[in-house]
């Protein structure tokens, strides 16, 4: 399998990650203070739960990925 590279900060051909790597910064490395890099790691396992099962994304509708995508971390069939 080869796998085909695109250029970095080009919302054009990556948006997606783009995406998800500015929502990361916004929602949660960045969105309250931590009193310590362990503290904020800590806080990314329910961060990640509620983006996924939760939290409505405006590409699907207003709906969770949960509910959309099948074999989320955790639904493994």
């Amino acid at each position: 399998i080869t796998h085909k590279r695109t250029r970095p900060y080009r919302p054009q051909t990556n948006g997606k990650v783009e995406r998800y790597n500015r929502t990361l910064l916004e929602e949660w490395a960045y969105a309250q203070p931590y009193t310590s890099e362990a503290d904020r790691r800590q806080a990314l396992g329910p961060w990640l739960h509620a983006y996924n099962h939760h939290r409505g994304h405006t590409a699907l509708g207003g709906q969770p990925p949960a509910n959309r995508v099948p074999n989320l971390s955790g639904q493994n069939s």
